[in-house]
């Protein structure tokens, strides 16, 4: 185990779930990682600012809905490969007890993928954030963030030492204050690494991260400067994919894609030389134990 801020968070060391229907694949020859953060709202669509009322009990009770919505959401990760996911559901009442990120893990062909549950209430709802690769991770470490329970980040290392990529998935707190801890919380895992991804629903604006958060003196660049929220009608960035300058910029896209309440956002990278050797091979015959409950 490992204790980061104090003793008032503790860290996990875990391993990634293996679908064992699909192959792994290495790193694309001329170095590129295709990546994607969504907010998926537990599968549920919202199109009007009323239908947080009108459809408010989709987050308390099944749907029909809900199983279209999640076949769209996994035609769309196929295309990539490392995806951060948020507001998706462990497997409870009200998802028909189906684990949302195996699910779209299976529909998207990631042979690896991590649940991190953030509230449990039981039967009622198992809210989580979710990582779906098709790199093996050299590390994975499952991160209560600092504040009211309820919010995670997971992070990820490809690679080892010095040249390693750090890629850290999160869903931080409304709140500025709480916010403002659970960046600096963030800001100490990545300190050590050059290379850095930090993505998730951010819930503030580039501006305030790169310039008025713990992590304005990482240099970290923001490249994404479309609204993601609400889906129907953008108007505030809130969801990002942070990168450090040594990773090449390719593409940015916000995808217009309303089945959630958030748009997803999509960037391509291109890795340095030197980086792309310290990436992971393809999956061998052995596989990793299964993470500990």
């Amino acid at each position: 185990m490992l204790r980061r801020w104090g003793n008032e968070r503790v860290a996990s060391l875990q391993a990634p779930r293996v679908n064992r229907g699909c192959a792994a694949d290495s790193l694309p020859a001329d170095g590129r990682l295709r990546l994607l953060s969504f907010n998926i709202q537990v599968g549920n669509s919202t199109e009007r600012f009323r239908h947080y009322l009108t459809r408010g009990w989709q987050h308390v009770l099944p749907h029909n809905g809900r199983s279209g919505n999640l076949q769209r959401i996994g035609e769309l990760l196929g295309d990539y490969d490392l995806v951060a996911l948020q507001e998706a559901d462990g497997g409870s009442l009200r998802t028909g007890y189906v684990n949302q990120v195996e699910h779209l893990a299976q529909l998207g062909s990631f042979p690896y993928w991590y649940q991190q549950l953030n509230r449990n209430l039981g039967h009622l709802a198992q809210h989580s954030n979710g990582v779906l690769s098709r790199l093996q991770p050299t590390l994975l470490e499952d991160h209560p963030l600092p504040g009211p329970p309820g919010r995670g980040a997971i992070l990820l290392r490809f690679g080892e030492g010095e040249d390693a990529l750090a890629v850290v998935m999160m869903h931080l707190s409304l709140g500025a204050r709480t916010r403002t801890r659970q960046l600096a919380y963030i800001r100490e895992l990545i300190g050590g690494y050059r290379h850095q991804v930090l993505m998730g629903d951010m819930n503030t604006h580039a501006n305030d991260l790169l310039e008025n958060s713990p992590l304005r003196d990482l240099g970290l660049l923001a490249p994404q400067v479309e609204a993601t929220f609400p889906s129907w009608r953008p108007q505030r960035c809130l969801d990002h994919i942070l990168l450090s300058p040594g990773l090449t910029l390719e593409r940015v896209r916000v995808l217009p894609q309303p089945i959630s309440d958030h748009l997803p956002v999509a960037v391509e990278i291109r890795l340095p030389d030197f980086l792309t050797g310290a990436m992971p091979p393809m999956l061998r015959e052995e596989t990793p134990a299964e993470p500990s409950s």
